[in-house]
């Protein structure tokens, strides 16, 4: 493929077909993807887990998420090493639908971004990603891992709250009020296991940091248990229906089966009733899901180029994406995109094609299946004390300091902005707030790049002299809706009677809407004081503009020339 093409093409399966098909796929390459595949299969378990659990969720359907979303995108996108499951970032979205209406809510507004991410893909919005300023993606990130964290408080501390209330402020409120209660097991177990995932990294052991740490302190866990000094586990928290209708601790060790997303249980136990309003107000929730999703894989994505040298193709990665959302609802799996640190563990581990990711997927059944007892001595504590480190790396908290230091003014403005609204609102009204402000600022900033100077005496650019009576200015920059008006109203005062100004425009290579109905305001003004006003050196767009709006020579008023030269 061209080296633009990437930038346009959609198919299914474009990631698979470049790296199995146009590239020789032999069993040297498959026994990297068997190894890769592997590695972050096991690395995927505990994380799909606790991420499901934030979400509200009862672990697996975390797993069955890294299974079906997994196998289905990595066979079906544009990038070749993503790893797609679960994420931290979509926590803050999918916590309160889940609160509101229960599983199956948050499977139908998973099938609803599916859908939106498909009809992104199928109108080549894939580079659209370039236009969502940093300022913006560090802020809310960085709103989403503060959220992140204070959620995980009432595990790490063993705080007895039942819920957590939606708003921000609210949950704050609440765990101050819980503070007192503090339980010290828990607060042993989180602190064991936050200790060894910060201490790990140091002996350059290539094993991830979570698995030593979550080992750790589900150890230190059960002794405690043994002792009775009761710790929340996975085991005693959830429970499921078993196949001969009795109530089992744990996770259930099946695989994931069909059924349709609103006959799980909602808010109440109960399946939800599909209707006009329930998918009118689960909208906002579905787009906000399928804009989070576009951004974490595109995202993912370009940070896998950069490190493999290889091209994924946007488009494509959004149209698997979307399949992805919309198939693993169906199979009790929640929202689904790419993962930045298991995408980045798949290259480390030498993958060569999605083959991987498949791999990985196929890991995570296995687990499921063979382990699930195992899986369920996992402690509350040290899940919390995961999700805290997934939260600050997700956070990007140095580079967001680094940037706070060193960037303007503006770009300060728009990062406090997205990430006070992505803590205190939510993380739609943070971005859209945040793209709307920089817009508008990105806009001041292009204005006042727009200047016009009078170069009446300038010999740089007048080889003759200027009739007493006119005078000759240059303008600068782009002439559109937010800097023209100022110009040209700027320049009303220099046109007097049997006057007149020429405007040298060699350096205006921009005329919008705005610009013109200034610009025709000008030449009216022109008109009625009885001044000249003469446009030169003109560029193709402007005068394409002028042209299509029918803007012609008045007589005595308004006149266009090639060059300056001619003008005088």
């Amino acid at each position: 493929m061209s080296h633009r093409a990437h930038l346009f093409s959609l198919r299914i399966g474009h990631a698979f077909r470049e790296s199995c098909f146009a590239e020789p796929y032999t069993g040297g390459r498959f026994r990297k993807d068997l190894l890769a595949g592997l590695t972050v299969g096991i690395i995927a378990i505990p994380l799909a887990m606790a991420l499901a659990i934030a979400s509200g969720v009862p672990p697996q359907y975390g797993l069955y998420t890294a299974a079906i979303a997994g196998f289905v995108i990595a066979l079906t996108g544009g990038s070749r090493f993503s790893i797609s499951g679960p994420t931290a970032a979509f926590v803050v979205i999918l916590y309160p639908i889940t609160q509101k209406y229960g599983l199956s809510g948050l499977l139908l507004a998973s099938v609803m971004a599916g859908m939106m991410l498909v009809v992104m893909a199928l109108f080549r919005l894939g580079r659209l990603i370039e236009y969502i300023p940093e300022p913006v993606t560090l802020g809310f990130t960085g709103g989403i891992g503060v959220v992140i964290a204070t959620l995980q408080i009432k595990d790490f501390l063993g705080l007895p709250i039942e819920s957590m209330p939606e708003h921000y402020v609210e949950k704050i409120i609440v765990l101050a009020e819980f503070l007192g209660e503090i339980h010290w097991p828990s607060v042993l177990v989180a602190g064991v296991t936050l200790a060894t995932m910060l201490l790990w990294p140091r002996l350059k052991n290539p094993i991830p940091a979570h698995l030593p740490a979550v080992v750790v302190g589900s150890l230190v866990a059960l002794g405690l248990n043994n002792a009775g000094l009761d710790v929340d586990t996975i085991y005693s928290r959830f429970s499921y229906i078993a196949a001969d209708g009795s109530t089992a601790q744990g996770i259930p060790p099946i695989l994931p089966a069909f059924q349709w997303p609103w006959l799980q249980p909602g808010a109440d136990g109960l399946p939800l009733v599909i209707s006009w309003s329930l998918m009118r107000d689960l909208l906002p929730a579905a787009f906000a899901i399928a804009m989070l999703g576009a951004i974490e894989s595109l995202l993912c994505a370009v940070v896998l180029d950069g490190m493999t040298g290889k091209r994924h193709s946007a488009n494509s990665e959004l149209l698997g994406q979307g399949i992805g959302n919309i198939v693993t609802p169906f199979f009790g799996g929640i929202t689904a995109t790419a993962a930045i640190a298991r995408s980045a563990a798949n290259v480390k581990a030498g993958a060569e094609s999605p083959v991987a990711g498949a791999i990985h997927a196929i890991v995570v059944v296995l687990g499921l299946v063979s382990f699930a007892r195992i899986l369920g001595y996992l402690p509350m504590p040290a899940m919390a004390a995961l999700l805290m480190v997934v939260a600050w790396n997700m956070s990007e908290a140095p580079k967001s300091m680094h940037m706070l230091k060193t960037s303007q003014r503006s770009d300060m403005l728009i990062f406090l902005t997205c990430f006070s609204l992505t803590v205190l609102f939510d993380m739609v009204v943070a971005i859209t707030a945040g793209i709307v402000l920089a817009a508008i600022l990105f806009m001041k900033e292009i204005a006042d790049m727009t200047r016009v100077v009078e170069i009446t005496r300038n010999k740089q650019y007048l080889q003759t002299e200027v009739p007493e009576k006119y005078r000759v200015f240059k303008i600068t920059g782009p002439l559109f809706f937010a800097a023209a008006d100022k110009i040209f109203s700027e320049l009303t005062r220099y046109c007097e009677r049997d006057r007149g100004i020429i405007l040298y425009l060699d350096n205006v290579t921009l005329l919008d809407a705005g610009g013109l109905s200034s610009l025709t305001k000008l030449i009216a003004h022109c008109q009625r004081v009885g001044a000249q006003l003469s446009l030169t050196n003109v560029q193709f767009q402007p005068l394409k503009t002028m042209k299509k709006a029918g803007i012609e020579p008045v007589e005595g008023v308004f006149r266009l020339y090639p060059t300056l030269a001619d003008a005088l």
